[in-house]
């Protein structure tokens, strides 16, 4: 080994932990699908010796194969991309609590489940964008898509959307059920079309002119930034703003990516260090550097695309008080009609 774990994390652990870990392997079952990971997976092989062995798929379709596969499920992490499915995993008895110093200490309490059955290591504010030529006072909060002045100007995801149910639960969480009701029935009545595509698709609805408002996760907007994109001119890009909604209160939500052991892991160690080195000062650059996240170990810098969009205040609510306001808000989502 070139390195070790303890100095890719900058912080101690146990030498019969990553003796005990060494020449061995790693299951990874990941719904992450981002070319920037392969440079995680590499680095953390050569600090251990450990050899990742990656199952990709859509999270459902893993989740739904780690229930399948029962005791015998050769899963060692479980990795995708929102609380959803991460909640959902738990709730089906396929993630064990796991005991950890490194990452209780670098992980925030807010990122991580109640009962350790996953951590969060990168995140995505879910924010506001509008069209500075058209719209003169863009909302300011979550709660102002609701208002009539934006009637027939709002693109947005389906409510099948993880995003879509992670926020409206968010705000439930927050002002509760009823308030909620009301303010998702509102904003379907300012839709400007039915809901279709993905967060980049409500991007390019701004730039075509078919919306003037649209809410996006900001690695996508920070991905067309470093990048491009074949259907957004420079020109357009310059005429869309963005807004963190309510910086005046609960701040702006917050999308994540994280992760647990599964519940038969075969290589609980391994699976443990994997973990621990994703919450690693390393890694944690790598996801804001590779894929325009923000890092969910606090302190670490950004890269210049994330930096580009400001400081802002981020909603710190439990993520696990956002979880079990899912079923709740995919209820709240079908009674006003968002389709």
């Amino acid at each position: 080994m070139t390195r070790t774990l303890a100095a890719l994390l900058g912080t101690a652990i146990a030498a019969s932990t990553l003796t005990a870990a060494q020449a061995q392997e790693l299951n990874l079952y990941s719904s992450r699908h981002y070319d920037t990971d392969e440079r995680l997976y590499s680095d953390f092989t050569e600090a251990t010796g450990i050899t990742i062995n990656r199952i990709e798929g859509n999270a459902d379709e893993l989740i739904a194969r780690m229930q399948a596969e029962g005791e015998n499920s050769p899963a060692d992490v479980f990795l995708t991309v929102d609380t959803v499915r991460l909640a959902r995993a738990t709730e089906m008895g396929l993630l064990q609590p796991v005991e950890s110093d490194v990452l209780e200490t670098r992980v925030p309490a807010y990122l991580q489940d109640d009962g350790n059955h996953w951590f969060a290591f990168s995140q995505r504010a879910r924010i506001l964008f509008y069209d500075k030529t058209e719209v003169e006072n863009p909302p300011l909060t979550y709660q102002d898509l609701a208002k009539p002045e934006y009637e027939g100007m709002v693109c947005i995801r389906s409510s099948s959307n993880v995003y879509t149910q992670n926020i409206t639960a968010a705000l439930i969480a927050h002002l509760g059920e009823e308030a909620v009701a009301d303010w998702a029935e509102a904003v379907v009545g300012n839709f400007a079309r039915d809901p279709q595509g993905g967060d980049t698709d409500q991007l390019r609805g701004i730039a075509s002119g078919e919306c003037d408002i649209a809410m996006s996760n900001t690695y996508y907007f920070s991905r067309i930034i470093r990048s491009g994109d074949d259907q957004i001119t420079p020109e357009q890009l310059a005429n869309i703003g963005w807004v963190f909604p309510n910086q005046n209160d609960i701040g702006a939500h917050m999308n994540v990516s994280g992760g647990g052991v599964a519940a038969n892991a075969p290589n609980r160690d391994n699976a443990v260090l994997f973990l621990e080195y994703l919450a690693s000062e390393q890694a944690q650059e790598y996801f804001s550097a590779g894929n325009d996240e923000y890092p969910a170990v606090p302190g670490v810098g950004l890269s210049p695309s994330v930096a580009a969009l400001g400081i802002f205040r981020p909603d710190t609510i439990d993520l696990s008080d956002i979880a079990a306001n899912v079923g709740a808000a995919v209820e709240v989502l079908n009674g006003a009609g968002w389709e």
